[in-house]
């Protein structure tokens, strides 16, 4: 391993990381824990199944479970950024991380009694104005670079993913609790580490490993949550369109670690509710190939392809042009390894803070029926529960000082 474990101390504030079983919730002490930027070198996918087989955790062979045992290790909570999905796809990471934080974490946890104790209130959260990546004029202008590399042929549909920060004060573990809680967070959680924390409301099932079974639950088409906007969404030629895509790039994903013919489609889009949106998923699942470890099923199912594009590579080399920050801790997965089980959500609908700032992602598919307006007005509003969750709870006109 290149970098030593560290184990730190228990936040202010009990906070349990996504897809944790929920039997478990509220009763898990760190145990060891690693973390890989791409200066460190090497394979981050085999050193993660490794590092995880090192402390108790062997997934050389996903179609023998183990069992979870009350009283011994947990699990693990897995993160991985956009930029390392990339990389282990063969593609550019794009452009720099806008945050400090790794590209990879693995933090392994053991059970501990419920706390009975009451922290103190943490100090009063605070943040400035949001400064975003891009205007919307170069945001249109990235979305008509997108639809002429579709009439070039290149790509079928890129995924073009904007930015926003804004600096700090306080503790932002409880702000990013609150999105962890908001309505269809099926990955609702936070995941801290030194000097950096992410906080997650994810709907969307990257990969699901339980009994034998891989499931993917790819999410894409959106519309406000009214009655009109539902019929919209279901009643949208470009839409289904854009969806079926994604889902023949996920059937295919797939089929590189399943048994021969087992793919199939459950559920095709479905259409389910997200805060104030209506969105469209459909159920992908197959059986497990036999020899199936961690790092393989990685490499195959990342990044997600509901957040890249069809084809995938050709995609992510135009998203690597385009983006002018890097997606950091959005678009890349986090979840939880069990010893019987992986649940990995896709990570939209997910903010991060380092020492500096806070920051949030959005975006969304272009296809060559996108309309470059309505495409910013569906970013901004996938991004607005996330900043009304990170809103302080009251204003003030404190200045911002660093928190290193």
């Amino acid at each position: 391993m290149h970098r030593p474990d560290v184990v730190e101390a228990l936040p202010r504030m009990v906070v349990d990381p996504p897809a944790v079983p929920a039997s478990c919730r509220g009763r898990l002490v760190e145990h060891a824990r690693w973390q890989w930027r791409p200066t460190d070198g090497g394979d981050p996918a085999a050193y993660a199944e490794q590092f995880l087989a090192d402390h108790g955790l062997h997934l050389g062979d996903l179609t023998r479970p183990a069992r979870h045992h009350r009283h011994k290790i947990c699990g693990a909570a897995l993160y991985l950024s956009a930029a390392a999905a990339a990389l282990l796809a063969g593609s550019p990471p794009g452009a720099p991380n806008p945050a400090d934080l790794p590209e990879v974490a693995v933090v392994v946890y053991a059970h501990t009694k419920p706390s009975t104790t009451h922290p103190n209130p943490p100090p009063p959260w605070w943040h400035s104005a949001w400064t975003e990546s891009w205007t919307p004029r170069q945001h249109t202008d990235a979305i008509s670079a997108i639809r002429q590399a579709i009439g070039r042929g290149e790509v079928y549909q890129t995924n073009l993913v904007g930015h926003a920060s804004a600096p700090y004060t306080g503790d932002p573990i409880p702000a990013l609790a609150r999105l962890g809680r908001l309505p269809g967070a099926r990955y609702g959680g936070v995941l801290t580490g030194p000097g950096w924390a992410i906080g997650c409301a994810s709907p969307e099932t990257l990969i699901e490993v339980r009994a034998g079974t891989l499931t993917t639950r790819p999410i894409k088409g959106t519309r406000p949550a009214t009655t009109t906007g539902r019929t919209d969404l279901l009643t949208s030629p470009k839409e289904r369109a854009e969806h079926i895509m994604i889902v023949d790039l996920e059937r295919n994903d797939l089929a590189r670690i399943a048994r021969t013919g087992s793919v199939r489609v459950d559920e095709l889009f479905a259409v389910r509710r997200w805060c104030d949106l209506w969105q469209a998923e459909s159920t992908i699942r197959a059986d497990i190939a036999d020899g199936l470890g961690l790092a393989d099923l990685l490499r195959a199912v990342c990044p997600g392809g509901s957040v890249t594009g069809a084809p995938k590579l050709a995609a992510l080399d135009h998203i690597a042009a385009l983006e002018p920050v890097g997606r950091g801790a959005s678009m890349g997965t986090l979840g939880w390894i069990g010893p019987d089980h992986i649940n990995l959500g896709l990570t939209i609908r997910t903010a991060a803070v380092d020492g500096n700032a806070v920051h949030v992602w959005a975006g969304g598919g272009i296809t060559w029926d996108s309309d470059p307006a309505a495409e910013v007005a569906e970013a901004a509003a996938k991004t607005t529960p996330l900043r009304a969750a990170l809103a302080p709870a009251q204003p003030t006109s404190q200045p911002i000082a660093s928190t290193r």
